[in-house]
């Protein structure tokens, strides 16, 4: 874990993101298009966009927004982006598909019962191939079986930590399920938690390896019938896995109220913002393009403002640039009219003439920039220069000699 004394940027409470990898036969751009217009058309949003190159993103990465509102009153605003394949955005781990990027953020706190952002942009079926987690071999909505070999365990849990983008879980079965227990947990949780929460399943026997495993790398242990949620890669500051861990998770198909509960509760934790969050929040709420009219006026306002602010700063500056010339203006011409009243080594003798404080001025004003005068060692008398014999023309001895 990192030890680091500087504490990271937490995930904003107003703020819902996921990251995930398309890899479906079909063109990811395409399906989040038809998906969009969709819902337009049914009504449950109340727009989308997708912005031209010259909004300030890369040109080789797709922006879509969309907006909505959710208990009929509050706002959300949440932008999809397919970043460029070969930018730090972009995950290497496989060569195929393509991997997208989405936030949302809302008026207010964000609530995991409200619908998640993932389904306003994808489509629900299990088939569209949107829903792989960024680490490689996982996805959303589905158990994911944990390796048998330890080594293997250790990277896995190696990897999860450093994916900040998305809350994993450890489910181990006390027993072996049956068929309703051997089913993702993801339909029973909130909404918003189904397409970030990443399950990992273990069975009865792999109790010890697991738990070694975990020991390794984060120090603490799974419950036996139980379930733990990782932490990241630097941890929360008030992370304990005390209180985001669950001692019985009934696999009967039930609701895991407690589970949920935990989950719920380290969602809307003082969670680290993930690689590459900080600025995909900053884009959100900076380079957004979809506007009410309502709200491309008051941006025109805020510019309008903005503007003025800036045209009365640099209006001071002239008029200070402005009396400056006229000092100077005004020095120069007392300086003409003087003649030669002006002694060489000084101002006027009288003290309170407006040609001695122009004068003045301008001398403190410029003192700094006048060349230094020479050491006391380098400096020759006019007199001493005179004073020096030339031998050649005395006959070059001393006037005793003579």
């Amino acid at each position: 874990m990192s030890n680091s004394s500087t504490a990271p940027p937490t995930i904003p409470h107003t703020v819902w993101l996921a990251r995930g990898r398309h890899v479906g036969s079909e063109d990811a751009a395409g399906v989040v298009r038809r998906q969009l217009q969709r819902l337009k058309d049914r009504e449950v949003i109340d727009d989308h966009l997708e912005p031209d190159e010259d909004q300030g993103h890369d040109p080789r990465e797709l922006v879509f927004e969309a907006r909505w509102r959710v208990e009929q009153t509050v706002t959300v605003r949440a932008r999809l982006t397919f970043p460029a394949p070969d930018s730090p955005a972009a995950a290497s781990a496989s060569p195929d598909g393509r991997d997208w990027i989405l936030v949302a953020e809302a008026e207010r706190t964000w609530d995991p019962r409200w619908p998640s952002p993932a389904t306003v942009f994808w489509p629900e079926d299990a088939d569209s191939g949107w829903d792989h987690a960024p680490v490689p071999g996982l996805r959303f909505r589905e158990v994911n079986p944990l390796p048998s070999d330890e080594k293997d365990l250790r990277r896995l849990f190696r990897s999860c930590a450093q994916d900040g983008w998305s809350v994993h879980v450890v489910v181990h079965e006390a027993m072996t399920p049956d068929a309703r227990g051997r089913l993702p947990l993801a339909r029973l949780l909130p909404a918003s938690l189904r397409h970030c929460v990443v399950e990992h399943r273990a069975t009865p026997d792999q109790l010890r390896s697991v738990n070694w495993a975990l020991l390794r790398e984060f120090d603490f242990q799974v419950p036996r019938g139980g379930a733990v949620v990782l932490p990241t890669n630097p941890a929360a500051p008030g992370y304990d896995v005390r209180d985001f861990s669950v001692r019985s998770v009934f696999l009967d198909g039930s609701e895991p109220t407690e589970l949920v509960d935990v989950l719920c509760r380290y969602a809307a934790s003082a969670r680290p913002l993930p690689e590459g969050g900080t600025e995909a929040v900053t884009a959100l709420r900076e380079q957004w393009s979809l506007m009410t009219l309502e709200e491309e006026l008051a941006r025109e306002r805020r510019l309008v403002a903005m503007y003025a602010e800036a045209l009365e700063a640099m209006t001071k500056s002239r008029d200070l640039y402005r009396e400056s010339a006229d000092r100077a203006n005004e020095a120069l011409s007392a300086l003409r009219e003087s003649g030669g009243a002006v002694a060489p080594g000084g101002p006027p003798s009288s003290a309170g003439s407006p040609f001695q404080r122009t004068f003045g001025r301008l001398r403190d004003a410029t003192k700094a920039l006048r060349p230094a005068p020479p050491a006391d060692g380098d400096r020759v008398s006019p007199s001493a220069e005179g004073d020096r014999v030339d031998p050649s023309r005395d006959g070059g001895g001393s006037a005793e000699e003579r």
